[in-house]
């Protein structure tokens, strides 16, 4: 049984569906006003290996990412390149969309646009003023009301008491109560603005994902999922104000994933320590930045630096190792070798969603596949044939394919074998010459790129770590 690490009740869940089969997953998605950064891949990344297993276990997902594409960042950046808030948030949103395929995300079954569902988001704070959970303030803003929900801080575990004192009302905003957010913001001059019972205006940024998850998905849904930095106020607001409009639970499990941080500080534009999608993948493959987020727990923090990315790279060379051809000179494995390979095929399997089903343990997960992997190194070893290895590279694919990772090898780097053929020669010349100081440096310098020697009688062969 899958069970899940739920934000709102700080327990791990057995995992059970609305609906037979079937997973409505909302996962809030980017502001787009700039290039997305590694931040946004690692959350994107940690959905889509969510995703992806989910739907191995045999559901079928629903899948609902959004683009807020209204927002006081999208106007103050239109403003500095002169450009339409609508026509820039556009650009952004097709760069980003190339950015996660390139990522090898899976395309999400909707993209809801704030732009997209503005008489929605007007109906829905309509009918909260209705319930008496919001009103209209003089100014034309209007606001939730958060002691009109006695529920109100059980996401984030805080008390509306303890909020209230270290808040204030900002000159410019007419809340009854500190804590009030906004719901539809008046229009400022020359901003981008909508007609509403108010008068003219734009949504708050809370409403808008509410407005958009009941869209796309109704009422309840089972997953609601970001960053946790999101915990409050946005996800601690849409709870409010969604479950104030329907009179329903909103969401079953809240899933929150870690921050990405560079050099142990989080990722910030105001620190200038940001890294772009497109700027990590000119430079690293897309197999690197996943297994980065594979090799932890997705609710924790993750490091992102040069030693962590070395790592991964080398942990990626690692489980492409056991995709390799056989020899063309195999002579074949005995059959208690062949019957210990699909032995070790079939305890994968099973180990592998042991460790999935705990809370999505991906470095369980990939631990399962560097075992396997080593099983088929050894065979291969051994003078495996194609067809012995057929079966056991089968379900390494399938596995490996669950998490999102293509281990795919980069153009020319078939003439890897050969390069270390000819370094093995090399080797052996080296220590006829008895040098042996410089065929342990050979042979540590191999070490390093996990391609590991082993000397017997019978001569040197080598394999991946």
């Amino acid at each position: 049984m899958l069970k899940i690490y739920n934000t709102l009740t700080r327990k791990t869940e057995e995992f059970q569906t609305l609906e037979p089969d079937l997973v409505k997953m909302y996962v809030c998605g980017v502001t787009v006003y700039n290039d997305a950064h590694v931040g946004h891949a690692m959350s994107a990344l940690v959905f889509d290996i969510i995703r992806r297993y989910l739907e191995y276990r045999g559901h079928t997902v629903k899948h609902v990412m959004n683009y807020t594409d209204v927002d006081d960042k999208i106007i103050q950046r239109a403003k500095q390149l002169n450009e339409d808030p609508l026509i820039l948030s556009q650009r952004y949103i097709e760069d980003y969309t190339q950015d996660l395929a390139s990522l090898n995300v899976l395309p999400a079954t909707s993209y809801p646009q704030v732009s997209k569902t503005m008489p929605l988001i007007i109906k829905f704070i309509e009918v909260l003023i209705q319930k008496e959970a919001a009103y209209a303030a003089p100014n034309g803003d209007v606001y939730f009301s958060v002691i009109s929900d006695k529920d109100y801080g059980k996401l984030s575990g805080r008390k509306l008491d303890d909020m209230q004192a270290g808040s204030r009302i900002e000159v410019e905003e007419a809340k009854d109560h500190p804590m009030d957010f906004a719901l539809w913001k008046a229009a400022k001059p020359g901003e981008i603005s909508w007609d509403s019972p108010w008068g003219k205006g734009r949504p708050g940024w809370h409403i808008e994902c509410s407005a958009m998850n009941l869209a796309e998905l109704g009422e309840q849904i089972d997953i609601h999922g970001g960053g946790n930095d999101l915990i409050f106020p946005h996800h601690e607001n849409e709870i409010a104000q969604t479950e104030s409009y329907t009179g329903r639970e909103f969401a079953r499990y809240w899933v929150h994933n870690g921050m990405l941080q560079l050099g142990g500080e989080k990722m910030s534009k105001s620190l200038g320590n940001i890294v772009s999608i497109k700027e990590f993948l000119s430079q690293r493959e897309a197999d690197v930045m996943r297994m980065l987020v594979l090799n932890g727990s997705y609710r924790a923090p993750l490091l992102f630096n040069d030693d962590t990315l070395d790592a991964a790279q080398k942990n990626v060379e690692r489980l492409k190792s056991a995709l390799r051809p056989a020899s063309a000179s195999a002579s074949g494995l005995a059959a208690d070798a062949i019957a210990a390979l699909a032995s070790a095929s079939e305890s994968a399997k099973t180990n592998f969603t042991d460790a999935m089903d705990n809370d999505f343990n991906t470095a369980g997960a990939i631990a399962v596949l560097f075992e396997l992997s080593k099983f088929i190194n050894t065979a291969r070893d051994n003078s495996a044939t194609g067809e012995q290895l057929k079966s056991a590279q089968g379900v390494f694919r399938e596995l490996s394919s669950v998490l999102g990772l293509k281990l795919e090898e980069k153009k020319g780097s078939g003439d890897a074998e050969a390069f270390i053929n000819l370094l093995i020669e090399v080797r052996a010349e080296v220590r006829k010459q008895k040098l042996w100081a410089l065929s342990d440096q050979i042979r540590d310098k191999l070490k390093e790129l996990n391609v590991i020697i082993e000397d017997s009688k019978d001569g040197t062969k080598w394999r991946y770590l």
